[in-house]
């Protein structure tokens, strides 16, 4: 049978997990031309305590060597500040909490790295570990979710433009996590039981007030519960999300019930930090409105009876999307959500389909 494949040029974006391993594999079996490119977007401080570019580095060449694919290097850490880190900052500053990881791949990962790839590197195509699938329909490409449930990553890929779909491959969309480590110890990949990635997109896992206070200002202000009375002071808003359990160390003579606190509110005007005790009403809300949408496609008719998530790993949520004078969206979910948080991400869903999505402005 013909190869169709072997005049196609793909470059892996390797980041030294399995995922991107096995990725490069898969492509490599399906005829596909492979090379990889690992990418450092940012700056290691803190003696390397909490990036690992330097072991995911060495990894990469691992499984490039096991491979025999060229692996390709570049930092692009000034491309991650200017476009990502610093909107983080400032939605940071503004008391929101954003999703960097959505914003990276729609600049570096799928924006710098693509460019990249095909003007300096001959690329037709690149290819990363998502779980997500594409396909194409009536001339144009939709965004599909990942088989695997529990790895579905089409909420974090929701703002890829049609040029961004047209010009990636996502192998893993087919697959689940328990065969993609499978594959990879098959094949003796060093990365084969490696922990999977958390914290922020390419900065780590990290103590994240401590992290965060070495760009932002501490701002003290009070901590009050749902009837306004004082109970201590926070360290500044943007230490703090809604929905936040941990970190929030309310105790003495407070919280008779015995039950855990958390952060329900944030009054920016009088710098307030709102908390209940338990899985108190005030933490859910049945409405939120957003900023203008994206849609991967053409802009459906609304108003429109959807499913959305307003975080990754949600379940999907049945829920009405309407549009104001101003195309923005005010969503009506069928039930009340917990912890609808400003500055974070709605993506919109037709079944498997991803539709788009919209950062929540307010509840």
């Amino acid at each position: 049978m013909k190869n169709l494949n072997k005049n196609t040029k793909v470059i892996v974006g390797l980041s030294g997990g399995v995922d991107s391993s096995v990725t490069a594999l898969l492509l490599l079996k399906q005829g596909y031309q492979v090379e990889a490119l690992f990418m450092k977007n940012w700056e290691e401080d803190d003696k390397g305590r909490y990036c690992s570019a330097k072991q995911d580095l060495s990894d990469a060449q691992s499984i490039t060597d096991k491979l025999s694919i060229k692996l390709h290097t570049i930092n692009f850490s000034v491309d991650y500040w200017n476009d990502v880190f610093t909107h983080f900052l400032k939605e940071y500053k503004k008391g929101r909490t954003p999703n960097p990881d959505i914003l990276c791949n729609k600049k570096i990962k799928f924006g710098t790295f693509l460019n990249h790839a095909i003007s300096s590197l001959g690329a037709d195509k690149i290819a990363t570990g998502h779980y997500a699938r594409i396909a194409k329909k009536n001339g144009t490409y939709q965004l599909k979710t990942g088989l695997d449930n529990n790895k579905d990553q089409s909420y974090f890929l929701h703002l890829l433009s049609q040029y961004q779909l047209s010009k990636s491959l996502f192998p893993l969309g087919e697959t689940n996590k328990i065969d993609v480590r499978n594959i990879a110890t098959e094949n003796g990949f060093i990365t084969a039981k490696k922990k999977d990635s958390t914290g922020i997109c390419f900065i780590g896992k990290r103590k994240f007030t401590e992290f965060l206070a070495t760009y932002l200002p501490k701002q003290q202000g009070n901590i009050v519960g749902e009837q306004g009375q004082f109970i201590k002071h926070h360290q500044g808003l943007a230490f703090y999300t809604i929905g936040q359990r941990k970190g929030l160390e309310i105790g003495g003579g407070f919280g008779k019930s015995g039950k855990p606190w958390f952060v329900a509110d944030k009054c920016i005007e009088r710098n307030e930090l709102v908390v209940v005790q338990g899985d108190h009403t005030l933490l859910y809300y049945q409405t939120l409105n957003t900023s203008k949408p994206y849609w991967i496609n053409t802009p459906p008719t609304l108003p429109l009876t959807c499913n959305a998530k307003i975080r990754y790993r949600q379940q999907s949520q049945s829920c009405m999307i309407s549009q104001d004078n101003n195309k923005k969206l005010k969503i009506i979910f069928n039930k009340p959500q917990r912890a609808i948080t400003p500055g974070q991400s709605i993506v919109f869903y037709d079944n498997e389909t991803c539709l788009g999505g919209a950062i929540i402005e307010y509840r």
